[in-house]
């Protein structure tokens, strides 16, 4: 069973996104404290009354978050 929800967060055209990689949840957000507040409460909301044994998640879970930082380019 997992103990950790693994989460990709990357920055959009407009606002950053947040998507679980083990759970049907993706959110966004103004800035990175409001994407993962969001991406908490969107998990939650998921999981609220359901059998967690059925995701084969323990029931204190972490979440796991990656942060992608975008392409880097070489300077010249």
């Amino acid at each position: 069973m997992k103990k950790i929800i693994q989460v990709r967060i990357y920055k959009g055209a407009k606002y950053y996104v947040a998507e679980c990689a083990d759970l049907p949840v993706v959110t966004q957000g103004k800035t990175l404290d409001e994407v993962a507040k969001n991406i908490e409460e969107a998990i939650s909301l998921h999981l609220e009354g359901e059998d967690l044994e059925e995701w084969d998640i323990l029931p204190d879970f972490s979440i796991l978050v990656n942060f992608e930082l975008g392409p880097i380019y070489a300077k010249a």
